[in-house]
């Protein structure tokens, strides 16, 4: 494989996801659709389709990083560069991102996983009473726990949903693109 080839593949998988990410700032003025984002589509994504996985890493946990400061200013009307929420979202999503870098061909088993694994690690992770943002609605306990995972249901669906949409454009859109353009392909399996 060419320099160059690994070069516009790795462009075009970038600037897909920032691209993507854009689509996060759209749910701060329809808060209906909160949590219907890309986001774990695109980590997963990210995972699956570099060769190098720190790329991925570094342009999704980046993106998600601007896309944060601008949302969290959106709504407290003041710049901020860390939230209670951003380390635990950059975990969560490094842990979709390595799922998805250990994802060796496409198929009906890989597809489930893209599919449910990055809401559920979200939705696991993100709900934990004592490390949340609304850790004081919940009692720092498994019953607070399990209350946090109940209420979150709905932003979970919303997420499970745009998981789906996002990933099959994402996954569909880029292994078309792949049999039309020599420079996205590679002459490996997926994870490498």
């Amino acid at each position: 494989m060419t320099l160059q080839k690994v070069n516009t593949r790795n462009f075009v998988l970038a600037l897909i996801i920032i691209a993507l990410v854009a689509i996060r700032l759209l749910t701060f003025k329809y808060q209906v659709w909160s949590n219907f984002t890309p986001v774990g589509a695109i980590a997963i994504f990210g995972g699956v389709y570099f060769q190098d996985k720190w790329k991925a890493y570094v342009v999704i946990l980046l993106s998600f990083f601007v896309s944060d400061v601008i949302i969290n200013h959106a709504y407290t009307s003041q710049w901020s560069l860390w939230s209670s929420d951003t380390f635990w979202n950059c975990v969560c999503f490094s842990i979709i991102i390595f799922v998805g870098s250990q994802i060796k061909k496409l198929n009906f088993i890989s597809a489930a996983v893209i599919l449910l694994a990055p809401v559920a690690i979200h939705w696991l992770i993100m709900d934990l009473p004592w490390i949340n943002s609304a850790s004081s609605l919940y009692p720092k306990s498994l019953v607070g726990y399990w209350d946090a995972l109940v209420a979150a249901i709905p932003f979970e669906k919303n997420m499970l949903e745009g998981d789906a949409i996002f990933g099959a454009i994402l996954f569909g859109g880029f292994e078309f693109a792949k049999t039309k353009y020599a420079a996205l392909r590679t002459t490996t399996n997926l994870a490498v």
